[in-house]
């Protein structure tokens, strides 16, 4: 009799143990991930021709055309290089003054 209570508090405290684990899990992993899509994807709603941005890959240039996906991005000083990229690319975003 006194064995399958102890099984029974052995069982309990792993579970609270496991519901800890996910919880820290959600707080420290999750969680913030999906704060910074969120933020990310305002960013990319907020952009519009004109706009200084930069880019994935290290570059800065100025949107000169936009569809729903897709930029065009204006690079160098002098304005002949011309590339199409995802606007998932653009990392920041300076409005002109």
């Amino acid at each position: 009799m006194l064995a399958a209570t102890g099984g029974g508090m052995a069982i309990s405290s792993m579970l609270i143990y496991v519901v800890f684990i996910f919880g820290v899990l959600y707080f420290f992993g999750i969680r913030p991930q999906q704060k910074e899509k969120k933020k990310h994807e305002e960013l990319l709603s907020a952009v519009a021709i004109g706009d200084t941005v930069l880019t994935s890959s290290g570059f800065y240039g100025v949107i000169i055309d936009m569809t729903d996906d897709t930029v065009i991005v204006e690079f160098g000083s002098d304005k002949h290089c011309r590339i199409p990229m995802q606007k998932q690319a653009i990392v920041q975003v300076e409005k002109p003054q």
